[in-house]
């Protein structure tokens, strides 16, 4: 029995060409494609295939990561495999927070994929060597030297408070706030709220 897949990607022409690629593989059959994240969840929905690839960057509306993290919230959701050109720890993290069972970066071989789809189809995780590598210098790192009122922000924005909201929650000022979520991106390597909040949960610092 073939593994069904469905090919989320932005791009026409990479949809085409994953589309050509993956029929050369013996028991992976593509059954559909989107092209962005609001159209993957519906589709994934309807086809119900064994393994989605989703690419994290997908123009308007929602990105990859979001995709993901709705596709899995439903009942008997496929496998989901991120693949993308991205390969930085705020985005590797975060694909893992959302539920993503694997991620492979664009630039792997062919045989790579296959065995990344066969394996997900599994249950087993797979990651593009590279990002192996990443993720086992982010564990071996130490973790970040956060302050206590960093923590007391980071909590609040994993709440999903916006700046004002954590201001009035913690008795200070915006531009405090400001403030320490620079200096919070900086400990953690992250430019975004998101990021700061994927890694934080990665690392265990809301604990």
């Amino acid at each position: 029995m073939s593994i069904s897949v469905l090919v989320c990607d932005d791009h026409a022409v990479v949809r085409a060409g994953l589309r050509a690629l993956l029929a050369g593989a013996e028991g992976i059959e593509v059954v559909g494609e989107s092209a962005s994240g609001k159209e993957a969840v519906a589709t994934a929905a309807a086809l119900r295939p064994d393994v989605v690839l989703m690419d994290i960057q997908l123009g308007d509306g929602i990105d990859g990561i979001e995709a993901t993290k709705r596709i899995r919230n439903t009942p008997s959701a496929p496998r989901i495999l991120v693949l993308t050109t991205y390969d930085t720890d705020a985005d590797i993290s975060r694909a893992i927070a959302a539920g993503a069972t694997g991620y492979l970066l664009k630039a792997g071989s062919a045989t790579e994929l296959y065995a990344a789809i066969e394996a997900a189809a599994a249950g087993r995780t797979a990651v593009s060597p590279p990002v192996a590598d990443r993720m086992m210098a982010q564990l071996r790192a130490p973790r970040p030297s956060l302050t206590g009122r960093e923590r007391d922000i980071l909590r609040q924005l994993a709440q999903g408070l916006g700046n004002k909201e954590i201001a009035r929650a913690l008795f200070i000022s915006e531009a405090t706030v400001k403030t320490h979520l620079s200096r919070i991106y900086a400990k953690l390597e992250v430019d975004t709220r998101a990021g700061a909040v994927a890694v934080a949960k990665e690392q265990r610092l809301l604990d």
